[in-house]
């Protein structure tokens, strides 16, 4: 890896230092973050890397540039891209009915009545479920760790011979997965809100339908060789379980405590459920590549993943009347702050900087995992940031925010 000179880039080398400091003092000295590792890019080249804190608890042994990172959601965006590359063969289109590809959903109604150990009662949807649904979360469908509504408790409850409909390592495969779905109601009509959920779940779903590739085998072949992000994956193989970070969850007064941990973690081995919306483990310099190739309009190195005007369709604003999350959302969960921000295919968009209240260009795209990963790229000012740390829940420190204007305020 080569760091190249911050000032060639337009960037201030002695504001950019203030970062690592900054992570230093306010997240590991204070034990609020076990580790802590930021890559910035301008003009496609590494003006600052840093990494601080240990992989794993008890050992000496720093993270560094080949350490793996469970990157959570941060896994959406490359199932939305993989959606896209079967769109540009004319396999499938953003409008087409979900249902038209899984059967499952033929029949789901709307949330009218019901739960908490009633029958549910439905409502027939106003619109049909559509691709374009899947990409933006206005499915109406949620997810079970909202705890907020009848329908999410029926995620977390739901009993069958494969378990819950979010046991990611039960005995579910994708096919069980999309079955169970099927099976109950959506919160409201698609299009009508935007509530983040399971979407990109089944969008891989979909992937796995139309290509005729297992997931894991389509996003090897097809996305992660061409653009040689040679670690990204759905489990860590043996030969590099040695660098997979330890994991935490904060609990509340106990503080943050072990939530998986790197040399017995359950991504050692491989998941029944390939989870499109969140099971990729990832280094920061693979997911660089990546955004690498978003911000040159879909190609990178010679290799051509999708066309540069269905990245420029990706990173448009697609909420119904060009709303924004601030008016949609009905989630108690996101990767993002609401006010000036729209979504795209599969990315967060920033629509108003002045409302958003952070630095940052119209058109920056963005998102992030539950332990508190992050990413975003700016095609305006040609410049992107990947962090990996690993404490879920993402929500619980104002670091991505914090991140940005570091940034944003080193620019020459």
């Amino acid at each position: 890896m080569q760091i190249k000179s911050p000032e060639k880039h337009g960037l201030d080398a002695a504001r950019l230092s203030r970062i690592d400091g900054f992570l230093k003092e306010r997240y590991l000295d204070t034990g609020r973050l076990p580790h802590a590792q930021i890559l910035i890019s301008r003009d496609n080249e590494i003006v600052h890397f840093s990494s601080q804190g240990a992989a794993r608890e008890g050992s000496d042994k720093g993270i560094d540039e080949g350490s793996i990172f469970r990157i959570a959601s941060m896994t959406k965006p490359i199932t939305s891209i993989a959606f896209m590359m079967l769109v540009e063969e004319g396999k499938v289109a953003v409008d087409t009915p979900v249902a038209d590809i899984l059967p499952e959903f033929r029949n789901v109604g709307v949330y009218n009545g019901g739960g908490a150990g009633l029958p549910f009662m439905t409502r027939a949807p106003a619109e049909p479920m559509r691709m374009l649904d899947l990409l933006r979360h206005t499915s109406g469908l949620t997810y079970g760790f909202q705890y907020r509504s009848n329908i999410d408790a029926a995620y977390r409850t739901q009993k069958s011979n494969a378990g819950p409909v979010e046991n990611w390592y039960g005995e579910a495969d994708l096919d069980q997965f999309i079955d169970e779905l099927g099976q109950l109601p959506l919160e409201f009509s698609p299009g009508q809100a935007w509530n983040y959920s399971v979407s990109t779940d089944v969008l891989g779903a979909v992937v796995q339908r139309v290509s005729g590739m297992r997931l894991d085998r389509f996003f090897a072949e097809k996305i992660f060789a061409p653009l040689k992000m040679n670690d990204t994956a759905f489990m860590v193989p043996a030969d590099k379980a040695d660098r997979l970070t330890d994991c935490y969850m904060f609990a509340g007064p106990a503080g943050r405590v072990m939530y998986d941990r790197g040399e017995n973690s359950m991504y050692l081995q491989s998941p029944k459920l390939l989870s499109g919306g969140g099971g990729l483990v990832s280094t920061a310099l693979d997911y660089h590549r990546f955004c690498m190739m978003l911000g040159n309009g879909g190609e990178l190195d010679g290799a051509r993943i999708v066309g540069r005007k269905t990245i420029a369709l990706m990173t448009m604003n697609h909420l119904p009347n060009r709303s924004d999350l601030s008016t949609m959302s009905q989630s108690l969960f996101s990767e993002t702050q609401n006010g000036g921000v729209g979504f795209g295919l599969g990315f967060a968009v920033t629509q108003d900087v002045a409302r958003a209240m952070i630095p940052g260009s119209p058109g920056e795209f963005y998102w992030g995992g539950m332990f508190t990963t992050a990413f975003f790229v700016d095609p305006v000012e040609k410049l992107h940031m990947v962090f990996m740390t690993q404490l879920s829940p993402s929500m619980l420190y104002p670091i991505r925010r914090e991140l940005k204007t570091l940034i944003y305020s080193a620019l020459t």
